[in-house]
């Protein structure tokens, strides 16, 4: 979910320039989950706001976080692809252990030390970190977030505390790219690829709606998400081949993409209605079209960053930070929030004390933890990049 790379533009393996379009979407996603983990404790329809702002507005600010987590899906997929296409030519030239080694270095420290933290807190019986549950223990819980089936134990035992919760989504990202590779090295061409991937992200509706008898699971299902994030590899796939596109299309696929992903936001409800589990498929397509008119416009410079968006930008550059660390702020808020006396009606200042912790935590993790962590960990686990005669980049 969460911790994809930055995209890479050229061939030379370790020039990268950001998205300011995809950092200003996975910011607004990662906005969206903290919004919701706090509206499902200090609903935003039950405080003053709901005086000057419409209670359906302030509902959708708050119950939006599971399509965000859909977002983040097609964006990996999208980022994750695209650099192996950048870095090796091609899906079927893949170096399995780079690949592997790059994707332990960006995700398992941060998880490592989440994990240990977490352990400690239960240990100590600290409310809101305590496994209480029946049929749920700490071991199984440790073996579940590392062993990327923790969606699975909480579809069979119910929900862990809010910080094991999270880890659901890690799951299916982390199943999702350790048999990627060994899928391209196997099928070896793109036109058989293709319509796997194809038919695995149309797939969604169906999977997500054939397990509706137990709605843990349904929101956590390997497929549904892996379906996601599938959609998100085949847009990198035409990208990879779709060179110079009119500017009228590039512009119409920004507006569908908006305007896609402004209606599920705001009225899924009534996509719902009309489309039943095919809403799922208008959230990933829009998310799509925004990708790819976002990389296209950068690719011809025509971006120009919106002003006073930085903020936003920001939090999508240290969204998987902010993904794993969030909730102990929100839980912190929350009991101060419940001590000075819990009146909802001024709920709505809890949230402008949270939002900049989240990303004052977000920022030091990254800072003292993932970034030095992964660095050293990929000069370690990564072979030297090899040059070949296509390279543009000078030898070091």
């Amino acid at each position: 979910m969460l911790p994809a790379e930055p995209i890479r533009v050229g061939v030379c393996p370790d020039a990268s320039v950001r998205n300011p379009g995809i950092d200003l979407l996975r910011g607004l996603a990662i906005v969206l989950v903290v919004f919701n983990h706090i509206g499902l404790r200090i609903p935003l329809k039950k405080t003053a706001l709901a005086d000057v702002l419409p209670t359906w507005l302030l509902s959708r600010l708050n119950y939006n976080g599971y399509e965000a987590v859909f977002v983040f899906f097609v964006i990996s997929g999208f980022l994750i692809a695209g650099n192996a296409l950048r870095r090796w030519g091609s899906l079927e030239r893949i170096d399995m252990r780079t690949f592997y080694a790059r994707r332990f270095a960006r995700i398992v420290p941060c998880l490592l030390v989440l994990v240990a933290v977490l352990s400690v807190l239960h240990l100590l019986a600290v409310p809101d970190y305590t496994i209480t549950r029946a049929g749920q223990s700490l071991p199984r819980a440790i073996i579940a977030a590392l062993g990327l089936h923790l969606n699975w134990y909480e579809g069979k035992t119910g929900y862990l505390p809010g910080n094991w919760d999270v880890l659901w989504s890690l799951s299916i990202e982390e199943v999702f790219y350790l048999g990627f590779p060994l899928v391209c090295l196997l099928t070896r061409r793109r036109l058989v690829l293709a319509p796997m991937l194809g038919l695995l992200a149309l797939s969604m509706p169906w999977t997500h709606a054939a397990l509706s008898d137990n709605e843990i699971w349904q929101e956590k299902a390997y497929l549904p998400g892996m379906a996601a994030i599938a959609m998100g590899v085949l847009g990198a796939l035409l990208a990879s081949r779709w060179q110079a596109p009119p500017r009228r299309t590039v512009s119409l696929l920004g507006w569908l993409g908006a305007l896609g992903l402004v209606a599920v936001m705001l009225d899924g409800a009534a996509i719902w209605h009309l489309l039943r589990d095919g809403y799922l498929l208008v959230l990933t397509g829009s998310t799509l079209c925004l990708l790819l008119a976002s990389q296209q416009r950068q690719s011809r410079g025509s971006w120009q960053p919106t002003r006073g968006l930085g903020w936003l930008r920001s939090w999508g550059r240290l969204s998987y930070e902010i993904y794993l660390s969030h909730m102990f702020v929100v839980f912190a808020a929350v009991r101060l929030f419940k001590f000075s006396g819990a009146d909802v009606r001024w709920g709505f200042l809890w949230y402008l004390l949270a939002l900049p912790l989240c990303w004052l935590l977000g920022a030091a993790v990254e800072h003292w933890l993932s970034v030095p962590c992964e660095r050293w960990l990929r000069r370690r686990l990564t072979r030297p990049a090899r040059m070949d005669a296509t390279a543009i980049c000078p030898v070091p």
